[in-house]
């Protein structure tokens, strides 16, 4: 059973950053993707970024586009959500997750693996 474990979530002021770390316990997802989701109080989880494992490649909706940054460590099998600018509304429990298949995938029920999820919490 592949686990998941986020840290680096915390308390943050509007315009500050923030990075979110991922530690799988095994490489389980080398044909894979890895995304992270976040789920504020009374809304859905939303994902607010995807990368593919073996070739890097990334997608953000337009929330967080360009102040988001997603990446993978394959020595380490960590994926990091490098946050900046940071809004009040970007306020929420953050998820890691991933799914061993590589397709493009925006819904929470297409990935296998989650974390335990890591509060953020921005101020203005």
């Amino acid at each position: 059973q592949v686990h998941l474990v986020e840290s680096g979530g915390g308390l943050a002021q509007a315009g500050d950053s923030l990075r979110l770390s991922c530690a799988a316990s095994e490489s389980a997802f080398s044909n894979g993707r890895m995304a992270w989701f976040r789920q504020a109080p009374g809304k859905e989880r939303e994902l607010v970024a995807t990368i593919t494992w073996n070739a890097g490649y990334t997608w953000y909706p337009d929330s967080v586009k360009g102040r988001f940054t997603i990446s993978r460590d394959k020595g380490r099998n960590t994926v990091d959500l490098q946050m900046n600018s940071l809004k009040s509304e970007d306020t929420a429990v953050y998820y890691c997750a991933g799914r061993t298949g590589s397709a493009f995938r925006t819904d929470q029920a297409a990935y296998n693996y989650w974390g335990q999820g890591t509060q953020v919490t921005v101020s203005s």
